[in-house]
């Protein structure tokens, strides 16, 4: 697997800035995205806390977004698209390794908030390898 630190890094550093984790992950997605931080920080600044309301981590929403903004350039998000396959892993190794994608259900567990860096570096990590998968398989004329 393809070495991620500086990305991983990068979004710990972010959160360290208090940004929430969605913004740390999509902000130090930039470099896969083409995202400015001013846009990645602004979009996603109501998914920290889980929709602000507990429920799916914002880290991994950063990530999704950054997924989609790198795979889903046409738009396409049908149930058959790249984004959909790709989200659906993301949740599922997500969820493998922490036992939950809800925000209040990773609070609630041992470490709580604490724990926060390792969701956002984490996700950043399974976003960048999904959108290095993609676009090795993917020539730019397709996306």
């Amino acid at each position: 697997m393809k070495d991620y630190t500086e990305i991983t890094e990068s979004s710990k550093q972010i959160h360290a800035q208090k940004f929430n984790c969605a913004q740390s992950v999509l902000c130090a997605l930039s470099c896969c995205t083409g995202m400015d931080d001013a846009t990645a920080k602004a979009i996603s600044s109501g998914f920290g806390g889980g929709l602000r309301s507990g429920e799916v981590c914002g880290a991994v929403s950063g990530a999704v977004m950054a997924i989609g903004l790198a795979t889903a350039r046409d738009g396409a998000g049908s149930k058959d698209a790249p984004i959909s396959d790709r989200t659906r892993k993301l949740l599922a190794d997500f969820s493998d390794r922490f036992g939950a994608v809800r925000c209040d259900r990773l609070i609630e567990a041992e470490g709580g908030q604490e724990r926060c860096g390792e969701f956002i570096s984490y996700c950043a990590q399974l976003a960048a390898a999904s959108i290095d998968e993609y676009k090795s398989a993917n020539d730019d004329n397709d996306r």
